[in-house]
């Protein structure tokens, strides 16, 4: 499948995401190349990005490979959001433009209704979207950023299971972006915690350590399996 070269390490990324490139195996610049039509010097550039995020590592002998994440680092992974995410919230009750105001209220009523309705096929993606615009609403570029790599890690570590009463979920939202059109940054902060709070123990490890490491050696997890998504296809999201 042919893709811009510029899109090079948002397909790489996406794949590593949904399993397609397994935990640990090996990132051929050949064929990588050949897989999304480029040439091979931006999917050079894409590894190093990948490398910087933490999806990819280089080993000696081996060249780039998908990294195997800890146990410690995935739990470490959902801390940093629920740290992250209320800051986020409260940057955005200071900072949110009229136009972020607008969006956020317009993915809250659609989820709403299809949370009522019944229609949750697009919830994930509705609510990654709603975290997507509240992270920019924060008027912090950096803080985005980080935000945007920790949501991919956790579809990427973990398997989120969907709300029990996913109305709850979207009033939950609802209520945040109520205290960040009114400037409340405590208020969103408290109630961006709660939410992370609730997703994160939704979450389960995709991969599990199968016996304590003796002292020096490395943490291994199991590889995920592979799986046919797309390129491009996004993977859950909370």
């Amino acid at each position: 499948m042919r893709i811009p070269a510029h899109s090079v390490c948002t397909a790489v990324r996406d794949d590593i995401v949904a399993g397609v490139h397994e935990r640990g195996s090996r990132l051929t610049e050949e064929v990588l190349a050949r897989r999304y039509g480029v040439s091979r010097v931006p999917v050079r550039e894409a590894l190093r990005t990948l490398e910087a995020e933490g999806f990819v590592v280089t080993r000696r002998h081996a060249g780039a490979c998908v990294a195997e994440p800890t146990e410690q680092e995935a739990a470490d992974v959902l801390q940093m959001r629920m740290l992250l995410e209320p800051l986020g919230a409260v940057r955005a009750a200071q900072r949110r433009s009229e136009a972020h105001l607008k969006v956020l209220r317009g993915l809250v009523r659609l989820g709403q209704e299809r949370a009522r309705n019944g229609t949750s096929e697009d919830l994930r993606s509705l609510g990654g979207w709603f975290h997507d615009t509240l992270a920019q609403a924060s008027g912090s570029p950096s803080l985005t950023s980080v935000l945007t790599q920790l949501r991919h890690k956790i579809a990427w570590m973990y398997a989120v299971e969907a709300p029990l009463n996913p109305v709850e979920s979207w009033t939950e939202h609802g209520a945040v972006v109520d205290a960040v059109a009114r400037g409340d940054g405590e208020r969103a902060r408290v109630l961006t915690a709660l939410h992370a709070e609730r997703a994160a123990e939704t979450s389960r490890l995709r991969f599990a350590v199968t016996a304590e490491p003796m002292a020096g050696e490395p943490v291994a997890g199991q590889r995920v399996r592979a799986s046919q998504h797309a390129v491009n296809t996004p993977g859950p999201v909370i």
